[in-house]
């Protein structure tokens, strides 16, 4: 049985941590103009190495698990955390929260069409002022543009997508959050460890920042790895429409 107990706890820890990487990574996109694709390869191997020591203190035991079953998983989280972090840099704070809310009318569309679970009606009517919001923003919002609004809605359907399979892959596999993320984050870290150099400056770029940018990366780092690992806590013991909410 899930402890209620554990599950506040989680939710406590991810909304914390969620609210205080947003402007985080805000800071770091317009002081410093830190690429975000980088700072996601960052936040990847922050959350990779988080997870190695916490398996070599026994917080958690691996489980051996098949590369090729958590490659889909690792794209979607590469995909997730990339388009989230460019609609952060392209949009306004507002805005993108305000597009992370459509993540759940999206979560309950596909697990409609995909996975045959229907949600309740008072379910499904509580997205309507969340979409009516949403829509007034955009039409209202000065910065909106094409860019922000493309990497929003991209954002919005692959987190969907990822918040999904989370939640069917711990059960596949029979494993908890962290043995699950054990293998994913370092998988999406070589993904886009051989996809950013094409974009972004990845090898030269420390040697251009100020130790104040570099500790501001280091801290968005850890405090990502708790993000990551409390959105496993919670899909792992509720659901992903619990988590979107």
């Amino acid at each position: 049985m899930v402890s209620p107990k554990r599950v506040g706890v989680s939710i406590v820890l991810n909304l914390t941590s969620a609210i205080s990487i947003v402007f985080l990574n805000k800071l770091i996109y317009v002081r410093y103009g830190f690429p975000s694709m980088t700072l996601t390869l960052v936040h990847f191997l922050t959350t990779s190495l988080g997870l190695f020591l916490c398996a070599k203190l026994d917080v958690f035991s691996p489980k051996s698990l098949s590369l090729l079953k958590v490659l889909p998983l690792s794209i979607s989280f590469c995909g997730f955390v990339v388009f989230t972090n460019l609609s952060l840099q392209f949009n306004t704070v507002g805005t993108y929260q305000l597009a992370k809310a459509m993540t759940t009318p999206v979560i309950m569309t596909i697990q409609a069409l995909f996975y045959g679970k229907n949600t309740s009606l008072r379910v499904k009517l509580s997205t309507i002022p969340v979409i009516f919001g949403i829509f007034l923003n955009s039409y209202y919002d000065v910065h909106f543009n094409f860019l922000g609004t493309l990497f929003a809605g991209l954002g919005v359907l692959v987190t969907s997508t990822y918040q999904i399979l989370v939640g069917t892959k711990q059960t596949e596999f029979q494993v908890n959050s962290m043995q699950l993320l054990y293998y994913q984050a370092p998988l999406s870290s070589l993904i886009l460890l051989c996809v950013v150099p094409f974009f972004e400056p990845v090898l030269s770029l420390p040697w251009q920042l100020s130790f104040e940018a570099l500790g501001m990366v280091l801290v968005s780092g850890l405090v990502a790895f708790m993000v990551n690992l409390s959105i496993f806590w919670i899909i792992g013991k509720t659901s992903p429409l619990t988590y979107v909410h």
